[in-house]
């Protein structure tokens, strides 16, 4: 038996919000104890308090979660909620891992994370990391485990740095927490892509240094931007544009048939140089990249297609959609349109949960990269759990016709 349900609430006081989510949530399901649990909530919510709410309706249940500027579910985008989302599998096994001194140590943090995966025997996980504290990338490259995990970097205020991550009783910034699974009935697919493309306008990267770009063409990186969009450098490192340079990533070239790797800015510091989440490389070339929001729509349907098309005919019981913040300002004018896209590929009924994030994490697919993860910039993330009943015949064949 699989089943899975989610509940969002509004409540101003997180307590009370992720109490009243997991409630709600917890009362669509026909069974007391679920396998896991996820939260999303917004950044604005004091993380401790939240992650309160949801363990007094869910005890000792393996839950984790992460802040965001939107939450994401089936009935669309919220910027001021808490979500839970709740999944049972009969065959499916899970434990939450919060490691609170990720920030401290990239390289610590994978050996304590792949120590419990091999006592836990799992395969799958998903991981939720501190965006602004922490080397993910190198996180990811000393994980080296021959198995596949999915997530995101928690958003949240990009002016001070701040987001947070939760796992049953454990809160706070500067940490990674992680969903470990193991079993053997449960089938995961995903689908990512992204809307942006080269606008023609090409960079060199002159100097930067650990995770800030400093300069562009032998200039700061704001001077750079200022003359190509026409705003004073002064003003990227004000908002709106401090954050919103993130909708303009830089695209680096990774040979023949691959496609180009974005890297895009969290934010612009006050001496012109722009923090990344991830390192570059002096004498490279970039691509400035823009995006439009057909092509998002389009990117989240391939997504969502290619994820269900993996599931092999079943059924999707759960969506887990994580979504760059890029598109959130984007698509400002249609807030959650990302997640109609969605639905109508995987079906209006299935739940689902997600929210904003500041870079996505998925398993490397290029050949004999078995057990390595890439870190994206501006893609949407589409992560089904397959329920154990499949699509009507009559159904595939009218979609096949």
């Amino acid at each position: 038996m699989i089943q899975a349900a989610t509940g969002i609430s509004r409540a101003n006081e997180g307590r009370e919000a992720g109490l009243q989510a997991a409630h709600l949530a917890l009362s669509q399901m026909s069974i007391a104890r679920p396998t896991f649990a996820i939260t999303v909530f917004s950044h604005g919510y004091t993380a401790e308090e939240v992650m309160k709410g949801v363990m007094g309706v869910l005890p000792e249940i393996p839950m984790i979660g992460f802040s965001t500027t939107g939450v994401l579910t089936e009935k669309g985008m919220r910027e001021h909620a808490v979500a839970v989302a709740v999944f049972y599998a009969e065959n499916l096994e899970a434990t939450s891992l919060f490691i609170g001194d990720y920030a401290q140590g990239a390289v610590s943090a994978a050996e304590r994370l792949k120590t419990r995966l091999r006592e836990f025997s799992s395969d799958r996980a998903l991981l939720f990391a501190d965006a602004f504290n922490g080397d993910i990338e190198r996180f990811l490259e000393h994980l080296d485990w021959k198995g596949q995990a999915w997530g995101g970097l928690a958003a949240g205020m990009v002016q001070r740095g701040r987001n947070y991550q939760i796992s049953n009783l454990n809160a706070g910034m500067g940490a990674l927490t992680a969903l470990l699974l193991h079993g053997e009935e449960q089938l995961i697919s995903y689908g990512f892509g992204h809307g942006w493309r080269a606008s023609g306008t090409m960079f060199r990267i002159t100097r930067s240094r650990g995770f800030w770009l400093r300069t562009l063409d032998g200039r700061p990186a704001s001077d750079a931007y200022a003359d190509l969009f026409q705003f004073p450098a002064r003003e990227w490192a004000q908002e709106p544009l401090m954050s919103n340079v993130r909708l303009y990533p830089l695209g680096l070239d990774r040979g023949e048939d691959q496609p180009q790797r974005l890297r895009a800015p969290l934010r612009v510091e006050i001496d012109g140089s722009f923090r990344m989440n991830s390192l570059v490389t002096d004498g490279q070339d970039a691509h400035l990249m823009v995006g439009a929001q057909s092509l998002c729509l389009q990117a989240a349907q391939r997504a969502a297609s290619d994820a269900l098309f993996t599931l092999q005919n079943r059924r999707p019981a759960l969506a887990l959609v994580l979504v760059d913040t890029s598109w959130q300002m984007l698509m400002a004018a249609t807030p959650g349109a990302e997640i109609d896209a969605v639905r109508s590929v995987i079906g209006t009924d299935v739940p689902l949960i997600g929210g904003y994030t500041l870079g996505q994490i998925v398993p490397r697919r290029e050949e004999k990269a078995e057990g390595h993860h890439d870190l994206l910039d501006n893609h949407i993330l589409v992560v089904l759990f397959a329920d154990e009943e499949g699509f009507e015949t009559s159904l595939l064949e009218e979609d096949e016709r």
